[in-house]
This record gives C-alpha cells, sequence and structure tokens, in this order.
C-alpha cells in the first residue's frame, strides 16, 4: 500500500478529486494549507508600499491506496493538473506498513 500526500492549487481540487474517484480511491483527506516551494511567494504593491506575500494557499489531499492504483493516480495527475509554472505541487509517497478498520479489525488492503 502508498500514501500519497498530493499538494496543489486550491482551484485544481476539483480536477483532483475527479481522478481520485475515477481511479476507485476509497478515502480521502483534505486539508487547506499554507506554503511555498522554488517561486518563494510573490511580491505585491499596497498603498504605495512593497510588501512580499511568500505564504501561498495550499490544497494537502492525502489517501492510502493499492500500489497499482498509485501508480495509475500519480500518472493522471502529471498530466491533468500541470500548469507549467511554479507552484503546480508535489506528490509525496509513503510505504504504509499496514491499515486496520477499527470497526472490523480487518488488516491490509481489506482495511481500505
Amino acid at each position: 500500500m502508498k500514501k500519497l500526500e498530493i499538494i496543489i492549487k486550491p482551484e485544481k481540487l476539483e480536477n483532483l478529486k475527479s481522478i481520485l474517484d475515477d481511479c476507485k480511491a476509497s478515502g480521502v483527506m483534505i486539508s487547506n494549507i499554507m506554503g511555498y516551494g522554488n517561486q518563494r511567494g510573490y511580491t505585491q504593491m499596497y498603498r504605495g508600499t512593497e510588501y512580499a506575500v511568500n505564504l501561498l494557499p495550499k490544497v494537502k489531499v492525502e489517501t492510502v491506496v493499492s500500489e497499482e492504483i498509485a501508480n495509475h493516480i500519480i500518472e493522471k495527475v502529471v498530466q491533468k493538473i500541470t500548469t507549467g509554472t511554479y507552484g503546480d505541487g508535489k506528490i509525496f509517497v509513503y510505504d504504509v506498513v499496514d491499515a486496520v478498520r477499527i470497526r472490523t479489525g480487518e488488516h491490509g488492503e481489506d482495511a481500505l
């Protein structure tokens, strides 16, 4: 099993949700976050004063899926979410040793 942590621009969330639904991801956790990467934010003028805005709004989507589904999701996200500019986001992939469904005690992929 793999845990995918996908960080994207907020306006791309609906596109990502449709990709996850198409790939049969069984569960998703979504968090609003702030951060920056290579773009280091941007500068903005306000009433004649220049301000550095370096924490940008992002969305973090987490899901745990089988390895085959994880590879398929990664391919689709790279194809459909990209705009070709800084700030498109990142995907972090983690190995998941086990998952347990509390209600039934099922382990592994059965628990997903």
